[in-house]
């Protein structure tokens, strides 16, 4: 007969402060590298130039680590012009200090692994329909998407474009998210500026909506060009990898709302950008919209975004780079109240344009968002409309502890054929809650060993469970059972109990309250707020083990 007497602490857990610890959420950052706005600063002229321009990434990286994040949207198409050796179009001026110059190594591969090493996705970020204004034009010469295919052009305002209603514009995008989709290990990609320029009423694709026009209106016809070309773009990554996620960054406020107007400025009539549509048709992943805006002309169009999400991500751009400028002087506050408005009507995070003004730690938030807003980790939310199935969990796990340090090592089952990463929890209480963001140690290990070193000694149990592409995530597997134990600490959440176990239910005091076998999870949602022995009578096994279930940290 065995007996678990288990002390059961049941508070409310549905509070402010456990919502804004959620274990899922998107915490993104846009690295621009178009004139090296954020990166690179150096040029890869020499040894030493790729040298410095990789350590500057490096430094980057670590500090959005560090403070949590666990997103990337690397802009890696500029303007008709590319970071990484493509048969599409040549190198960035920015890279090597000439268009066309290849700067000796492959920036696009040296970010996505660095990004892979420190647990964070990374997201191609293309931007679409500008090819560049006219100097930009001129120094890519024959390089130039406009000489090459002069056809699918069009010059507006000292600047030219690809012509959204000529099909071929499709075709030519999709090729270079194609090439990015298969020779790199890419975790999303992101399109920007796919939509017709400002003005766009005034754009001149006359000619071009004669020959395609077929009866509709002109704005309907120009709308359904941008639509066209985000499904050929996102039907042909699936098709090559399923789990890379295809997302945009439309213009923030989707059209007028019934109480707010955009004032003139909207993704669905100023640029023809139809992204509700995009994620009621389930040709995005994601969107990114650029809500650079105060006030309420942030808080209705974000929740216009939520109501209209279709089960996809939305994920608010806030505009960092006005925070004290001198144009526009927002305050620290201003970002971190739609940070709060975020969280507390269920978008799914938030995406901070630009990195610069996180480096620079601008008006104090980046050391606001690691201390308050991302004091703990966070996984991106899985796909599960793309896939839901959980994959199975590591195997012949193993823990052992020196000094401050906690080495560990698992591994990967033979049923799983898939590539997986791993994530870490760690807890004062058994079993561990991988369901409280506090537990999260790491959120995307691609090695099966891990070392932690921590001066926190409330670390006590561990666990490491599976990730899929998609984010869905194994059982946990616990590297340390409890054995020969007489206390444990655990927190609203009981173990495992074999079917059949007798529940006896008793206070503090010991006194008996009433007994059951019904499964944990049904008992924790019957009790009140309050503390409780908890005794766990089997047949199988004569050792007593106690546990102690204790006031939850909220």
């Amino acid at each position: 007969m065995q007996r678990i007497i288990i002390i059961l602490s049941m508070l409310a857990i549905f509070s402010a402060n456990i919502k804004a610890s959620s274990k899922y959420e998107i915490r993104a950052a846009w690295i621009t590298t178009i004139g090296g706005l954020d990166w690179p600063t150096v040029k890869a002229t020499s040894a030493y130039g790729i040298k410095r321009q990789k350590e500057e990434l490096c430094k980057q990286l670590d500090m959005l680590k560090d403070a949590n994040f666990n997103t990337v949207l690397f802009q890696t198409r500029l303007r008709g012009d590319v970071i990484y050796p493509s048969i599409c179009e040549t190198f960035a001026e920015s890279l090597a200090g000439k268009t066309g110059r290849n700067p000796g190594y492959d920036p696009l591969k040296f970010a996505i692994e660095e990004c892979h090493k420190r647990g964070m996705e990374i997201h191609a970020w293309m931007v679409c329909i500008p090819v560049g204004n006219d100097r930009q034009v001129k120094l890519l010469g024959n390089q130039s998407v406009v000489k090459k295919k002069p056809a699918m052009c069009i010059h507006f305002k000292n600047a030219w474009y690809l012509d959204p209603g000529n099909p071929e514009t499709a075709k030519y995008l999709a090729a270079i998210a194609k090439e990015i989709t298969m020779n790199y290990d890419i975790d999303g990609i992101h399109l920007d500026y796919i939509r017709y320029p400002e003005n766009g009423e005034n754009f001149p694709d006359g000619k071009t909506f004669r020959k395609y026009g077929k009866g509709k209106t002109i704005s309907q016809w120009r709308r359904d060009n941008i639509t066209s070309i985000v499904r050929e773009i996102y039907n042909d990554v699936k098709r090559i990898k399923p789990w890379v996620k295809v997302s945009s960054s439309p213009v923030g406020k989707y059209n007028d709302t019934r109480r707010y107007s955009s004032k003139g400025w909207n993704a669905f009539n100023a640029v023809y950008q139809d992204a509700k549509l995009w994620l009621e048709t389930g040709i995005h992943d994601a969107v990114f919209p650029m809500m650079y805006f105060r006030n309420n002309q942030f808080y209705p169009f974000a929740l216009d975004w939520e109501e209209n999400k279709h089960g996809r991500f939305v994920v608010p751009g806030l505009g960092i780079y006005f925070l004290k400028q001198k144009a526009h002087e927002w305050d620290i506050n201003e970002i971190m109240r739609q940070i709060y408005f975020t969280r507390r009507n269920g978008l799914d995070g938030q995406a901070f344009f630009r990195n610069e003004f996180l480096m620079k730690n601008t008006c104090g938030l980046t050391d606001s968002l690691k201390c308050r807003f991302y004091a703990y980790p966070a996984a991106v939310p899985p796909m599960v409309w793309q896939d839901s199935i959980a994959p199975a969990q590591p195997v012949n796990g193993a823990i052992s502890f020196r000094n401050d340090s906690v080495m560990m090592k698992w591994e990967k089952p033979d049923s799983c054929k898939e590539h997986i990463t791993y994530r870490i929890y760690g807890s004062a209480t058994y079993p561990v809650d991988t369901d409280n963001a506090k537990n999260i140690i790491n959120t995307r290990l691609i090695d099966n060993n891990f070392v932690f070193t921590s001066k926190e000694k409330n670390k006590l149990f561990w666990v490491v469970t599976s990730v899929d592409r998609y984010g869905n995530e194994s059982k946990p597997l616990e590297l340390n059972i409890p054995n020969n134990t007489d206390t444990l600490l655990c927190i609203n959440k009981l173990p495992e109990i074999a079917d059949g176990s007798l529940i006896i239910v008793n206070d503090i005091t010991g006194m008996e309250l009433f007994r059951t076998q019904c499964k944990p999870t049904e008992l924790i949602r019957k009790l009140k707020k309050g503390i409780y022995k908890i005794q766990i009578i089997k047949s199988d096994n004569k050792k007593n083990i106690t546990l102690f279930l204790t006031e939850p940290n909220l």
